[in-house]
């Protein structure tokens, strides 16, 4: 009889410290070359930075609320119709939208230089928590980018 297939988030366990699991799969995309323990400490280092900055906001409520600020509601996806290529406009699904707005915090922060890597990515989730910053940017381009093209919305399949 042949296994079944079971994914690897079904393995993932949530972090020591926090017991989150959302917090759990931005350290595993945080991390560089294997090095897990190094990617916990730049985390915690900037959830310390955060509550600081903002004290009346428990760090865990302030990093949740970063990310669903950052996560896109809709995208666009290129569409041959006709010979055109058109931009048209899909929902996302909420493991997209959550990588996608991991994938833009970590972006930004990356881009940012002249600090060290907790630093930034404080400032970061700082801006995101604000409703400010790189990573809340591209989601509202995201986002106007989607608006412009509703027109070719019942060509999504």
């Amino acid at each position: 009889m042949p296994r079944k297939y079971i994914s690897p988030a079904k393995y993932q366990r949530p972090d020591p410290k926090l017991e989150s699991m959302l917090v759990s799969k931005f350290i595993n995309c945080l991390m560089l070359d294997g090095k897990k323990s190094t990617a916990q400490k730049i985390f915690y280092e900037s959830l310390d930075i955060v509550q600081q900055k903002i004290p009346d906001v428990e760090p865990l409520e302030a990093f949740t609320t970063a990310v669903a600020n950052v996560k896109p509601i809709v995208e666009v996806r290129s569409r041959r119709v006709g010979g055109a290529t058109l931009q048209v406009p899909h929902e996302i699904k909420r493991e997209r939208q959550q990588a996608l707005a991991f994938r833009w915090i970590l972006q930004a922060t990356r881009k940012r230089k002249g600090k060290p890597m907790a630093r930034r990515l404080a400032e970061e989730l700082f801006d995101a928590y604000n409703k400010q910053g790189t990573s809340y940017t591209t989601r509202e381009n995201t986002h106007k980018m989607a608006e412009a093209n509703k027109a070719y919305a019942h060509f999504a399949w």
